[in-house]
Formats: structure tokens, C-alpha cells, sequence
């Protein structure tokens, strides 16, 4: 129903297209200037929708030379009215999105896009930049650096760009900022005197949410939905002498075994101790700064040191940066700056690795990703994979979920998949395929679950002498650089989930994204060159690569071939890679390895379940007649207990705030949860 409504109002658009393509360029400012005095003075969106979708193609079309196909002006219709759209890679979603934001942007309120990194903010901001300016709109970027005042210029442009943590920092020191003011002698007295109003917005950087458009939708509104940003208080002393209390428990958490100690359950990843273990920490010789701590709080330290070597590891979980831990996001492989694990984890993280263990503090302002954007009253999205979480969004969000069409038929092939009995064999195969491959000269895109098991395949790679590029966390300053060419001949790039998200492997070589590499290293951004002299840099890059013959030889080898090594605890994660190959029409294919003894048994199924599972294989060598419904029932199961952890957030988070709110407390600043 909402396609059939956006193909009338497609019909609609196409009706302004030749009266505008006679326009100059001032008299189409002067338009859409025009549809802006419209919106302000109260007239409806909707009305205003086709004219103005009209005009946005219309400049991307002069500024940019890319004029919006049917489908992408569908998905800017379907995004408008309340939806999240998934469409496929490579069919343009960031040239979709101008659409909607451009369109919400008439009413003067403001209009965010948020996306998975800095970067992507970045490219895509500065990318976009003449169709907005065209239309005599500003465009401004919130960056991790930047000072308040630059955010401010920023959140008082007409569209913003930015990631989701940083918006949702910026709403909660607004927060604490205004409380501060209110409370002030000064304030009060105005307010007596009537010279001040009550909700003073002195120095804030953000305007009353109103419209949000968030670019890989399903990772930020799901993956990331229980992720809580939080702004710390000043420590206590309590506080500090617990830092002797997480070195001590991860000094002797090895000590402590499992059915003897300690009862692990594995469905709740919960540790509790026995009445053995509890005597074992009694037992054991303690510091002198744990005289004041209380017995029933030593417990609780040493089963988190317990927890806290069962299931976070270096390399997987997180990195260590100049002495301190830095958290690698799960599900876009990047890493977290900034981030902690709370409730102690994060603390015993530092204590197991040795680094500087930081205080654990208090909370001065907290929302959760969740929570942020319900409070926006128009919000909308688009991810390449996201149809398959339709009911959740439908339930939290009140979003609909639409798939649109592809512009040009998949023609993306799928290999027969291939599962092994241990991982050692599930390697040797998985390296046997990426040298047929590169042998022919076709691109290999090979997809890893972890940082270190990414590691583990490219050392077997070198053993083979076969030359590639490794994507992760640990080389994220080439990450342009190295997908720009993932989709060149003879190349070969193993990769965690950091190329699946905001990523266009184009082959042959992606040459806007090169162009975009060289600028950044240049320290210059795209707009200090003059549009002439990138149009020339771009096409030097295609000619210098030989791009139209090396696209055409690439086809003919059957196009870029993904490798997935490992299921990943959520379905739409493999999509999104998979989605890396069979671009805009082209050619490719994927195959997916897997082994008996991989992550996602044991998590799905529990341990002993799992070992069942893996005894099947009975030493036998090779690929196993082992199908992959083991694997995806694991993997739903993962799934389904995520999503619960999701609605029970959104409950509780609803009658924390309603409570607190008849107390006449804030739920953002008066909360310790």
C-alpha cells in the first residue's frame, strides 16, 4: 500500500521536472525559498512533497550529476511517512536521503542525519554539499573534536550530520547545562522578575528534536539501542579504594574452577559462587585496602574477575590503546572511543589486562540510543538489511519497514556452503579458495567475526605469499584507502564487520572514494578543492586504472566473491556482508564457511549442547555432510534473546521516567540505573 502511494506521488514529481530543467539556477533557489516561506507558514509536508523532490533532483543532477532514479525518489517518499526503507548496497542511499532531509529542512526546525562514524558524517556531509547549497541550505557536521561552539554552528544549520552518540552527548550536556543555569541565584531572580524564562536555552547547542534520518538504521536503532551514554559525576572514595578490590579478584580469579567454585549459566552469562568458593575467598590472603570493604561486595568482585575472563577477550570485545581499553563495537567492527562497560565490567577488564584501572563514578546524565530517538516526532531511516526486523521496529519505533525495488535485477549468485569439523580444517579451506581465486585475478572480500581471528587468516596468508590487504579495528587510518580497491583485480581483503556498514566496493576500484582517500591525506577536505578539479581527479583515477576494461574483466570472472567464515549472532550482520558483492546489476557471488566447533553454537546452544553437536563429525576430514540449520537455529536463538533484552529495556526505561517525572524529577539527570 505505502509503494502503490509513493509511485502516484513519483508520477506527481516527474510533472515538475521539465518546467524546472528550464530554470536557472537562482530562480530553483528562489523555489524552494518559496516552499520554505510554505512550510514555516503551516502548510502540510505532504503537499509541498513533490515539488520539492522535484527540485532536489533537479540539483543533484546540475551540482552533482547524479540525477535520483525512480526508486530512490520511492524511497524518499516512503521515508517521509514514518518509514525505514531497505535498499540494496550500492543503490545510493546517501543521495536517497537528501530527499526527506531536504524536505524536513523547509520548516526551519532542523533536520539531523545520523550515521555509524565520524567519517561517513564526514564524506557524506561534505559529499551532499552543493545539492543543499544549491537550494540555498546549510549543511554542518558534529564531529568527536569539536569545541561547543563549532557544535553550535553546526546544530544551526538547516541539515546536520553526525553519529548517534554524538548527538545524544550533545542533548545530555544541554540537559545538565540548562539545569545548572536554572539553579543559579541570578536565574531565579529573573524568573521572579519575569526577565528570564523558565526554560532557558543559554549556550545550548541543540534545537526541540524534530526530524532524524538514521543511515544504517538496523545498527543503530537495534544493535546499538540498549548502549547507554552516559556523563560521569565526580568519583567517591568508596569509589577509589574499589580499584585495589578488581586488581586483587583478577590477580586470583584464575584460582576458581568452574562446578566446584563457581556455577556459570550460560544462558544468562551469569557467575555465582559456591559455598566452596566463597570459603576459597575467605581462605585467601587479602590486601590491607580491603579491610573496609565488606565481605558480601568481595564476592560480587571476584565472581565479575570470573566473568570478565570467561567472556571478554583482547582482540574481540576490545584493544588496548595507549594504555587504556577501548571497546570494539560488535556489530560494525569499529572501534568505541569513549565507551565503557558498566557495572564494573569495564573496570575488570583493566584490572585483567594490567592498565591503569579508572575509577567507577557516578552518572551526572543518561539516556540510552533507544531512548534519544523516540523522542524525535519524525523519524525515519534506511539500512540494506533491516526487512527482517520489521516487527521490532514497528513495536518500539512505530516505524514501518519497506523493501524497494532494486534499480537494476540482482543477479548475485550463492555457493554451496561448506561446514567443518574443527576450525584448523574450516582455515586451510577457506585459505585453498582465496588462492584459486587470486590466482584467476578475482577480487576476494573475506569476512571475519573478530579483530584476532581476522589476524589468524591473514598469518596464513602470508605463509602462501599471497599479498593482501586486513581491515579492522587495529587499521582503521586505511580503511578509504583499502575498500576503495577491494573491488580492483588479483586483490584480497580480509575484513571484521567495518566492511559491511557505509562501504561501496565498486569494481574495478571505487575512484570517488580514492579521490576522497588522497584529499584526506592531503589534509584538505573535498570542498577546498574547486568541483572542476575533483570531476578531473576522479576521472584521472578511472583512466590511470584502466577502470572500464578492468570492470569488464572482472565481470567476466563472475565479479567480487565474498567469503563468510563465521555466522554471526545476528542474521542482518551476514546480509550486510554478503551485500558487499552483486552491486547495481554486477556480477558476484558468496560462500559461506562454518565449523563445529565455532562462537555461535556454543552461544546459541549452551556448551554441552554444542560439544553434542561437534561429536557428530566423528574425525572425519574434510567438508561434513552438515547442514547450516543448526547454525541458523543458534543464531535465531541469539537473536530472539536479544530482542527480548530490547523490549524489556523499552519497559522498564518507560516506567523509570514515568515514576520519576510524578516525583517532578528529571529521568535524564536524576538517575543512578
Amino acid at each position: 500500500m505505502l509503494v502503490a502511494m509513493a509511485r502516484k506521488l513519483l508520477v506527481k514529481t516527474d510533472s515538475y521536472a521539465e518546467p524546472m530543467g528550464a530554470q536557472s539556477d537562482a530562480e530553483l533557489r528562489k523555489r524552494c525559498l518559496s516552499l520554505s516561506y510554505r512550510a514555516k507558514s503551516g502548510e502540510s509536508l505532504d503537499r509541498l512533497l513533490p515539488e520539492c523532490y522535484a527540485l532536489v533532483r533537479e540539483a543533484g543532477d546540475r551540482t552533482l550529476g547524479m540525477r535520483h532514479f525512480d526508486v530512490q525518489i520511492i524511497g524518499g517518499i516512503l521515508m517521509h511517512h514514518r518509514s525505514i526503507v531497505e535498499m540494496q548496497t550500492g543503490e545510493g542511499k546517501t543521495l536517497t536521503a537528501t530527499l526527506p532531509t531536504i524536505l524536513a529542512a523547509l520548516t526551519g526546525k532542523g533536520a539531523h542525519i545520523a550515521t555509524v562514524n565520524d567519517y561517513l558524517a564526514r564524506r557524506d556531509a561534505e559529499w551532499m554539499r552543493p545539492i543543499y547549497e544549491c537550494l540555498g541550505l546549510s549543511v554542518g557536521v558534529v564531529e568527536t573534536d569539536m569545541s561547543q561552539e563549532q557544535r553550535g554552528s553546526a546544530y544551526a544549520c538547516d541539515v546536520t550530520y553526525g553519529t548517534a552518540k554524538e548527538f545524544g552527548f550533545d542533548f545530555l550536556r544541554d540537559r545538565l547545562l540548562q539545569r545548572r543555569v536554572q539553579q543559579e541565584p541570578s536565574h531565579l531572580l529573573g524568573v521572579m522578575l519575569g526577565h528570564v524564562p523558565t526554560t532557558s536555552h543559554e549556550n545550548a547547542v541543540q534545537r526541540e528534536p524534530f526530524f532524524a534520518l538514521v543511515d544504517e538504521a538496523d545498527s543503530i536503532l537495534i544493535d546499538e539501542a540498549r548502549t547507554p551514554l552516559i556523563i560521569s559525576a565526580a568519583a567517591t572514595a568508596e569509589q577509589k579504594a574499589a580499584v585495589e578490590a578488581y586488581r586483587w579478584s583478577a590477580k586470583v580469579a584464575p584460582q576458581f574452577e568452574e562446578e566446584t567454585h563457581y556455577e556459570y549459566d550460560h544462558e544468562k552469562k551469569t557467575v555465582e559462587l559456591t559455598t566452596v568458593g566463597r570459603r576459597l575467598v575467605r581462605d585467601l590472603p587479602h590486601p590491607e585496602e580491603l579491610e573496609d570493604v565488606g565481605m558480601v561486595s568481595i564476592y560480587e568482585y571476584i565472581e565479575q574477575a570470573i566473568k570478565v575472563a570467561r567472556e571478554f577477550f583482547l582482540d574481540r570485545q576490545y584493544v588496548v590503546r595507549n594504555g587504556e581499553i577501548v571497546i570494539v563495537d560488535e556489530f560494525t567492527g569499529r572501534l568505541s572511543e569513549g565507551r565503557k562497560w558498566r557495572a564494573g565490567i569495564h573496570q575488570a577488564v583493566e584490572a585483567k589486562e594490567g592498565v591503569e584501572v579508572t575509577v567507577e563514578t557516578g552518572q551526572a546524565a543518561r539516556v540510552t540510543v533507544q531512548d534519544y530517538f523516540r523522542r524525535f516526532d519524525r523519524l525515519s531511516g534506511m539500512s540494506g538489511t533491516v526487512i527482517s526486523s520489521r516487527r521490532e521496529l514497528k513495536k518500539i519505533y512505530n516505524l514501518n519497514v519497506v523493501a524497494v525495488p532494486t534499480n537494476r535485477p540482482n543477479i548475485r549468485k550463492e555457493l554451496p556452503a561448506y561446514t567443518f569439523a574443527d576450525s584448523d580444517a574450516k582455515w586451510q579451506a577457506i585459505v585453498e579458495e582465496i588462492r584459486t581465486c587470486h590466482a584467476a585475478g578475482r577480487p576476494v572480500l573475506v569476512g571475519t567475526r573478530s579483530i584476532d581471528k581476522s589476524e589468524i587468516l591473514s598469518a596464513l596468508l602470508v605463509e602462501e605469499d599471497i599479498k593482501h590487504h586486513v581491515l579492522n579495528a587495529n587499521h582503521i587510518a586505511a580503511e578509504a584507502e583499502i575498500v576503495a580497491q577491494a573491488g580492483c583485480r588479483f586483490s584480497v581483503t580480509i575484513a571484521t564487520n567495518m566492511a559491511g556498514r557505509g562501504t561501496d566496493i565498486i569494481l574495478g576500484g571505487n575512484a570517488e572514494e580514492m579521490a576522497w582517500s588522497r584529499l584526506q591525506q592531503d589534509f584538505k577536505s573535498r570542498l577546498d578543492v574547486p568541483r572542476e578539479e575533483w570531476t578531473a581527479m576522479i576521472e584521472a583515477i578511472r583512466q590511470e586504472n584502466n577502470s572500464e576494461k578492468e570492470q569488464e574483466a572482472i565481470r567476466e570472472l563472475g565479479g567480487l566473491i565474498v567469503i563468510c567464515t563465521e555466522w554471526h549472532e545476528s542474521a542482518r550482520i551476514d546480509r550486510q556482508l554478503i551485500g558487499r558483492c552483486g552491486r547495481q546489476g554486477d556480477p558476484g557471488s558468496f560462500r559461506r564457511y562454518a565449523a563445529l566447533d565455532d562462537d555461535i553454537l556454543a552461544v546459541g546452544f549452551g556448551p554441552k549442547r554444542a560439544t553434542r553437536i561437534a561429536a557428530r563429525a566423528n574425525g572425519q576430514e574434510g567438508a561434513i555432510r552438515q547442514g547450516s540449520g543448526s547454525f541458523r537455529k543458534a543464531q535465531k536463538r541469539v537473536e530472539r534473546r536479544h530482542f527480548q533484552g530490547r523490549k524489556s529495556l523499552m519497559y522498564h526505561e518507560k516506567l523509570r521516567k514515568k515514576i520519576q517525572r510524578q516525583m517532578g524529577q528529571d529521568p535524564y539527570l536524576d538517575t543512578t540505573n
